[in-house]
């Protein structure tokens, strides 16, 4: 598939001329490609994501370095508020030439970054920095309490929250019951 270069993402590396050393620095703000996150927190779509880049010129091909800030929507994976938070990347990735045999000598081009003419895709790039960086499991603060497992009360706003103590429901039945002492037991007229 061709790469479109009029991509938000998508790079031209003309300018560099193929000349090793040669170098540009670029910032520019583009649009979050879907599905740019984990299922509980992730960068919406079409949100604007702020990229501070290098390119350089090298042997095999274009060296890309740089940063990638952007606006993080989710949810706490203990009691489900909304979580709002800033996600900072640091992106680093070669991209060689069509022609290079950098591919070839590597894993047979599998894991490999290539140019397309002048072209380079910066989504695949942004898309590994940005879900490696995430948590596993988000929180709305470190030390959150969750949800009460009886009735889902958000803990946090109700520290007290207790319910009564049910015991154990196998019990349940000999809780109606009541005993009394009996007087005289059998056992301890034998010891008289």
């Amino acid at each position: 598939m061709r790469l479109d270069p009029r991509a938000p993402l998508v790079l031209d590396t003309r300018e560099l001329g193929r000349r090793p050393g040669s170098q540009r620095t670029q910032t520019l703000d583009a649009p979050a490609p879907a599905d740019l996150g984990i299922e509980v927190l992730r960068v919406p779509e079409g949100s604007p994501v702020e990229l501070a880049l290098r390119l350089e010129a090298v042997m095999e091909g274009v060296l890309l370095t740089g940063t990638a800030t952007a606006g993080l929507d989710g949810e706490c994976a203990r009691c489900l508020e909304p979580i709002r938070d800033d996600v900072v990347v640091d992106l680093q990735e070669l991209f060689v030439y069509e022609e290079s045999d950098t591919a070839t000598e590597e894993d047979d081009g599998v894991g490999v970054s290539r140019l397309q003419g002048d072209l380079l895709d910066l989504e695949p790039v942004l898309r590994d920095a940005v879900v490696l960086s995430l948590p596993f499991r988000p929180l709305c603060q470190e030390d959150c309490p969750g949800l009460c497992i009886e009735c889902g009360a958000r803990l946090a706003d109700d520290p007290g929250h207790q319910h009564d103590d049910p015991g154990d429901p196998r019990w349940a039945a000999l809780a109606e019951h009541t005993f009394d002492e009996p007087a005289g037991h059998p056992a301890d007229k034998r010891s008289e």
